[in-house]
């Protein structure tokens, strides 16, 4: 393969059969790989359970590493293409600039990957600005990729990998929170947003609904989800916004705890992002480095409780933020700071799993060189680099920290110990069937969920007069006709004009996108919007999903009521007009 430099190793895979003396059914699965002659630089750590405790399997299996693997293993970036193998001209070349191979395969297997995110923008979401390509282009597609990148790393050809291989896998993790930032939105069950669920209030439906998405997610082959949010939005913020539960710190860390308990109970490893918490500032993190204010007893009361329930929860990973708290460590990005990220997440949260940074090619990242940059931070504390800005550059400058020094080899140790814990953690279960997908129970919950969340701030809880209007800000038609169909499909007679207006509104919509002329107005992002509007009924979904639009339906035609509140504060409207 182009590009693709011989592997001086016996693979990752085969480590784990001899350490952990796992069967995989495969023959010679626990021997060497035809090239494993050790590199000279191969020596294990003189003490595995220097800095990680009792001497675990993860620990002795760390421990046996050669230099190379253990960098590898910290990786986790994206890659251009939506194949392992077979990528088009342009991918290949974005592959080759970013870490000088062809496909998503060389690359796992030039660096020994610990992970690989899979990427992919809407319209909508802001945090399009640091995802350059797209591996999601329908479920099939997302099967067939993640298949092909679990055989890359377990240094096996395709053809003799043996069903429910896979003992060590790959970590592979995507972005989907849903909402605003939800990469695979095709073919599986959309949830409502966090906010919705805030909304809610509802823990018991916020964990089946996320157990139905993680059931969704592992049939899919992706283990790692960089989901829950666990920011409290304290202010309001065009990158956080919906992607919150909301504004109340114990009523924030009810709902992460439960979506950590679903996403896991389904087999995916849940995310707490991003650390120790984005609420406070409406700043985006892609594109400068937030500063929080408040002190250290605003952070504790405010922003780190839900961080501690998701732990609490048994979350396999935090994410580190790119944020300057001025309370811990003045001047200096969480991303690299010992401070945060040792002394405040590991000694006073004691969370034991798998540390990792928000995305290094975001611009607050970048204040260094890609190596240097991944070097600080994993001297800091984080266990695993997302999404480094060169993998070749971060690569070559762990590799030259770890002999030079700088990069003590315990505390790489530690790191990638705590990345194969969480490995082994995710071993041997068994995938779902693609028939999971869209399941009618999976969309069931989603639909409670959604259901529970709409709120009514304005406006006796009355049926809306019939016929009924329905317009929308521009970009929503999809949106637009998905309620019009509930609305006829719940025998509710809708005309084009002249009718009860409904008028939605949705995110990035100001005050310019409202309508005088609308009777009802729907916020269905953040619900500030409608402290503008001078509609007589207000109403919020915080969703422009199926669901969230199904359920407002039966709001509309009366069937149903508003149970939900709203979640953060909007002017002086109260947190709901119907006493519910």
């Amino acid at each position: 393969m182009a590009g693709v430099l011989p592997s001086p190793r016996v693979t990752i895979a085969a480590f784990l059969l001899a350490v952990l003396g796992v069967t995989s059914g495969c023959a010679g699965a626990g021997s060497a790989s035809p090239n494993t002659t050790p590199s000279s630089s191969s020596g294990p750590s003189t003490d595995p359970t220097a800095t990680t405790g009792p001497a675990t399997p993860a620990a002795r299996l760390a421990a046996t590493l050669s230099d190379e693997d253990l960098v590898g293993q910290v990786l986790m970036p994206y890659a251009y293409g939506g194949s392992a193998t077979e990528v088009s001209a342009g991918s290949a070349a974005g592959n080759q600039q970013l870490a000088g191979v062809d496909s998503p395969a060389e690359m796992i297997e030039r660096y020994r990957l610990g992970g690989l995110i899979l990427v992919g923008f809407s319209a909508d979401d802001p945090t399009g600005s640091n995802q350059p390509t797209t591996n999601v282009d329908d479920t099939a597609q997302v099967r067939a990729l993640t298949t092909g990148l679990q055989q890359a790393a377990s240094g096996l050809p395709a053809a003799t990998l043996p069903a429910g291989a896979g003992d060590l896998p790959l970590l592979i993790g995507t972005d989907q929170e849903f909402g605003i930032v939800t990469r695979i939105d095709q073919g599986v069950t959309i949830l409502p947003s966090a906010m919705a669920a805030g909304a809610a209030g509802r823990p018991d439906l916020t964990e089946a609904a996320w157990r139905a998405a993680g059931t969704e997610l592992a049939a899919l082959g992706v283990n790692v989800d960089f989901a829950p949010v666990a920011d409290v939005l304290g202010v309001s913020s065009t990158v956080i916004g919906s992607r919150s539960y909301g504004a109340d710190p114990a009523l924030t860390a009810q709902q992460v705890g439960a979506a950590v308990r679903g996403l896991q109970g389904a087999g995916v490893a849940a995310t707490v992002k991003h650390f120790p918490g984005h609420g406070h500032t409406a700043v985006d993190s892609h594109g400068d480095l937030p500063v929080l204010e408040q002190d250290r007893a605003a952070l504790d009361t405010a922003d780190l409780p839900p961080f501690a329930a998701g732990i609490d929860a048994g979350a396999g990973l935090v994410m580190s933020g790119h944020l300057d708290v001025t309370s811990v460590d003045p001047g200096v990005a969480a991303t690299f700071s010992r401070k945060v990220l040792t002394d405040l997440l590991r000694g006073e949260l004691g969370f034991e799993g798998v540390v990792v940074t928000d995305g290094m090619n975001m611009a607050p990242a970048q204040v260094m060189p890609p190596g240097a940059a991944a070097v600080a931070a994993v001297n800091a504390g984080n266990d695993l680099i997302l999404m480094p800005p060169n993998v070749t550059a971060t690569y070559d400058g762990l590799l030259g920290a770890l002999r030079d020094g700088s990069l003590p080899r315990e505390r790489l140790v530690q790191a990638v110990t705590r990345v194969l814990t969480l490995k082994q953690r995710l071993a041997g279960a068994a995938t779902p069937p693609m028939s999971v997908l869209g399941a009618a129970g999976h969309y069931a919950a989603a639909r409670e969920l959604a259901a529970a969340a709409i709120t009514q701030v304005r406006g006796a809880c009355t049926v809306v007069g019939q016929p009924v209007t329905v317009t929308a800000s521009a970009g929503r038609d999809r949106t637009r006709t998905l309620l019009i169909e509930s609305l006829r499909a719940g025998g509710v007679e809708v005309v084009d004009r002249g009718g009860t207006t409904v008028h939605l509104v949705g995110y990035g919509d100001g005050a310019s996108d409202l309508s005088a002329a609308a009777a009802v107005t729907v916020a269905m992002d953040t619900p500030y919007l409608l402290a503008q509007s001078r509609s007589p009924v207000l109403l919020a979904t915080y969703s422009s999903s199926a669901a969230s639009m199904s359920a407002l339906a039966d709001v509309l035609r009366g069937k149903t009521k508003a149970p939900g509140r709203l979640p953060v504060s909007v002017g002086d409207l109260p947190p709901t007009s119907c006493g519910q």
